[in-house]
């Protein structure tokens, strides 16, 4: 085979296993109950797919090629590991000694190899890669390698830390879910919620940090939103009573509507009122609006992302940023604030109760959180403050704040906006 086609069959296998490789390691961690040794069996059945489809082709089904190569794998394991001497009902140092499997045991991991549940696999890969015995950093490294599919070194230069950094965290993650014995299962009813809250606060996470990168030199990235995005619909379709999981949802689809109107040709920021609503993609705001409505349909209008959701949802109805309505913004944002109070709704509540009844009425507010140890070093704070005294026709006031907001920011596209807003402040009259 010349090299384009090798090329092309590379890049086949990786779309694949970006796509396929969660659903295959969720198969095989069922049968071994170990996630680090599933993802190894299924990197193995990745390798003869490297070193076979380059001379054989790629199969019709290349997906079930790698499950079914997985699978074998994983039974040869379990079959050796049974057959090495080690007294009966006893997996060996693999497991760690941690792990039993009697003969009943290594013939329901066959009859699993046999099952294509592939829904409630996925669901217990999330939870276990979700699991609060984490922290929140290892979560989201493990989620983002095992559920998105993404290589370390993706990770690593999504959140801009060094690629050893990110190894570490999955292979600590994975050998805490080993010794703490976290089951391969989905939690019980009464657990649920609560462990359901963990994986939904983990997709968050991800899609913020692409849609607002926190550091580096870019204002958004997009993979990371599209990954929360994907794996998002996928726990919505697993648990689809769950109100919560649509709202999150639906946030996500609205907010990724915007993203290619947030950032101007040069690759600098576009803030909401100044983007091109045109660019907005339409198809994601309806989808989200769906997402919304079955959250409401099932009791979840006020649950904290239905209600990011439904801000969010004002914006995306309206046509031009003078239709917004920001009374409805502001009320929603009172819900907000008293069902999850914090320190950033209340941030925002600030900018809302701005737009809707003048920006004295949001300085108030902002005033009010100055002192706030959490906002200490939050570079938004002197941002929106900086906003509100600009309107107010305060701009040396205005300009101080904005200069200490990009002292903070460490994402150099921010701090160029903000150092050209500071400067914006001493450029012209002062407003009456």
């Amino acid at each position: 085979m010349n090299g384009k086609g090798e090329a092309a069959i590379h890049r086949a296998i990786d779309a694949v296993w970006r796509m396929e490789s969660a659903k295959i390691i969720a198969t095989v961690a069922r049968m071994v109950r170990d996630v680090g040794l599933a993802e190894e069996l299924a990197q193995d059945a990745l390798v003869s797919a490297l070193e076979q489809w380059p001379e054989a082709g790629v199969p019709d089904n290349p997906a079930a090629w790698l499950t079914a190569v997985a699978k074998r794998r994983a039974l040869d394991r379990l079959r050796h590991l049974q057959l090495a001497g080690h007294k009966a009902g006893e997996v060996g140092r693999e497991f760690d000694a941690r792990h039993e499997m009697a003969e009943a045991d290594l013939a329901e991991a066959v009859d699993a190899a046999l099952d294509d549940d592939i829904g409630d696999d996925l669901l217990r890969l999330v939870f276990t890669a979700c699991h609060p015995v984490l922290s929140t950093e290892a979560r989201v490294a493990l989620t983002l390698r095992l559920m998105g599919g993404l290589t370390t070194d993706e990770i690593a230069r999504a959140f801009l830390v060094p690629e050893a950094t990110v190894a570490q965290r999955i292979v600590r993650a994975k050998r805490t879910l080993l010794e703490a014995r976290v089951p391969f299962e989905v939690p019980r009813r009464h657990e649920l919620e609560a462990r359901l809250a963990s994986v939904l606060e983990v997709l968050y996470l991800i899609f913020n940090e692409g849609y607002s990168a926190t550091a580096g030199d870019d204002w958004m990235r997009p993979a990371l939103c599209d990954e929360a995005l994907r794996l998002g619909r996928i726990v919505a379709e697993l648990v689809p009573d769950a109100s919560e999981v649509h709202g999150l949802v639906a946030l996500m689809e609205i907010q990724a509507s915007r993203a290619a109107a947030r950032v101007g040709a040069s690759g600098e920021p576009v803030l909401l009122l100044a983007q091109n609503r045109a660019r907005w993609d339409h198809l994601l705001i309806r989808r989200g609006l769906a997402a919304l409505a079955r959250a409401e349909a099932l009791g979840g209008a006020f649950g904290p992302y239905a209600l990011q959701a439904a801000i969010a949802a004002c914006h995306g109805r309206a046509r031009t940023a003078e239709d917004t309505d920001w009374p409805r913004i502001a009320a929603l944002y009172d819900a907000l604030a008293e069902l999850s109070p914090s320190p950033i709704v209340e941030l925002n509540r600030a900018v809302a109760l701005s737009m809707a009844f003048g920006p004295a009425s949001g300085l108030e507010v902002v005033d009010a959180l100055v002192g706030e140890p959490a906002l200490q070093g939050y570079h938004l704070l002197p941002t929106v403050r900086g906003d509100l005294l600009f309107k107010l026709g305060r701009r040396d006031e205005a300009r101080r704040e904005f200069d200490r907001a990009a002292s903070l920011t460490r994402n150099t596209r921010e701090r160029a906006l903000l150092i050209a807003r500071a400067k914006a402040c001493v450029a012209g009259p002062e407003d009456g």
